[in-house]
């Protein structure tokens, strides 16, 4: 009898599917509007230094990630804690690089204890061997030793000081334009 009755109605069926689909395309446009406002709002990311001086380690870690999200690398993670490995983000850039971040956050920002051979050791240590990164990177919010600096260039670490972090964090670079010496893309690009 149900049968008989949507037959004898066909357009009840006919306006049910138009609104349905009316229904999913109005979904599917909220849905893309959403992700295109976030997207925005990422490459809006900025960061001042006394902002970045102002977190705790955790946060400065998330704020790390955040920037290299908004750099172009949608599956930045921030993994440090217990057991990290000397990695608290990871990440891949939009040429295929794997980059290994260890953050170390100072308090006191330049005023703090500087970062030492000591912690970029334990980065070098794990960051292409475990971690399989093809860019090694330690970034502070304050200062890093010369002896440190002699080292990280010796072992091919790329440093993030306050400067060049304060720099990265306004937004105007990413920061493999702001690294030197960064390992030549793994996929072509637009400009190769």
């Amino acid at each position: 009898m149900a049968v008989n009755w949507l037959l004898a109605h066909w357009w009840i069926l006919l306006i049910a599917a138009v609104l349905v689909l009316l229904a999913g395309a109005g979904w599917w446009q909220q849905r893309t509007q959403r992700l295109q406002w976030q997207q925005a709002q990422a490459r809006a990311l900025r960061y001042g230094i006394a902002q970045l001086d102002a977190l705790g380690h955790r946060q400065f870690e998330h704020a790390i990630r955040d920037l290299m999200h908004r750099d172009g690398c949608t599956d930045a993670v921030q993994v440090g804690g217990q057991g990290d490995l000397g990695a608290d983000v990871k990440a891949t850039d939009p040429y295929g690089r794997r980059w290994v971040i260890q953050c170390k956050h100072r308090k006191n920002g330049d005023r703090g204890a500087a970062v030492g051979t000591p912690d970029l050791q334990v980065l070098n240590g794990t960051g292409r061997p475990v971690h399989k990164a093809d860019v090694v990177v330690m970034v502070t919010n304050g200062r890093i030793t010369q002896p440190g600096r002699t080292f990280a260039q010796q072992q091919r670490l790329h440093l993030v000081d306050r400067r060049v972090l304060a720099e990265w964090a306004a937004g105007s670079r990413t920061l493999w334009d702001l690294l030197r010496a960064v390992p030549a893309p793994r996929r072509p690009t637009p400009r190769s």
